[in-house]
């Protein structure tokens, strides 16, 4: 089993005034070698939004990205006419594939909008752009996994990777196993909040995990706990 720790205070960070965003990976002005990606998990950014403000239209391509807000209401309108609200709750992807043009705003002129927006080397390139969103009800993952993006799984949103986005909420004190998909797979784990031990590392809100070469992870609640889990391909082509 090999590993590697990621602590919140280790981030790259950015506070622009009306965006305050914290970089797991290399990402803008943010540069560190030895966090260029993690397999085919190239970013995660946790972003804070002021009201009223957000990402004015620009463009993808030839990437997953998926968005999970966190608090408050996230605005997407993209080029393909799609335009939407995702809320706590709810999960996005958008699969940029030849090329799209989006843009997101806090939906909300009163609070801020909280999200985390996580970005995959995709399997297949060039694919026709597409969106999806879902929405996944906090109490169904009380105690237990609930997986949100797959490959494989209808209840899930579909990705362009052989990736699964996995969400837990855990009471302090419960254990419980993960189960890798794949044998050439790893595991980025990062704690939405609460504290956890993984494989035997303790972790903080925010903290990071990744773990490869294994086939479990071992999770354990130290307090009240949500966690994400990102499996994603090792080795794959980019």
């Amino acid at each position: 089993m090999k590993t590697i720790i990621h602590k919140a205070t280790e981030r790259g960070h950015a506070n622009h005034g009306w965006l305050d965003s914290y970089h797991s990976f290399s990402f803008a002005g943010y540069y560190n070698p030895a966090k260029i990606h993690f397999g085919a998990l190239r970013v995660l950014n946790d972003d804070t939004v002021a009201p009223g403000y957000g990402f004015g239209r620009h463009p993808h391509d030839n990437m997953e990205i998926v968005s999970i807000p966190l608090s408050g209401d996230l605005h997407h309108k993209d080029s393909t006419g799609r335009d939407k609200i995702i809320r706590q709750g709810d999960v996005q992807i958008m699969s940029a594939g030849s090329g799209i043009e989006h843009s997101e705003q806090n939906a909300n002129h009163d609070k801020e909008v909280k999200f985390l927006q996580i970005w995959v080397f995709p399997k297949e390139k060039n694919i026709e752009p597409r969106y999806e969103q879902k929405t996944f009800l906090p109490e169904t993952r009380q105690n237990q996994w609930q997986t949100v993006v797959a490959p494989d799984n209808s209840d899930a949103l579909w990705i362009n990777q052989d990736a699964w986005f996995t969400m837990g909420r855990f009471d302090q004190g419960k254990n419980t196993t993960y189960t890798m998909h794949n044998s050439n797979s790893g595991v980025y784990a990062f704690i939405i909040s609460g504290k956890a031990t993984i494989n035997g590392q303790a972790l903080d809100t925010r903290d990071a995990i990744g773990v490869y070469e294994t086939n479990t992870l071992e999770v354990s609640a130290d307090a009240d706990a949500e966690i994400l889990l990102i499996e994603v391909p090792m080795q794959f082509k980019a």
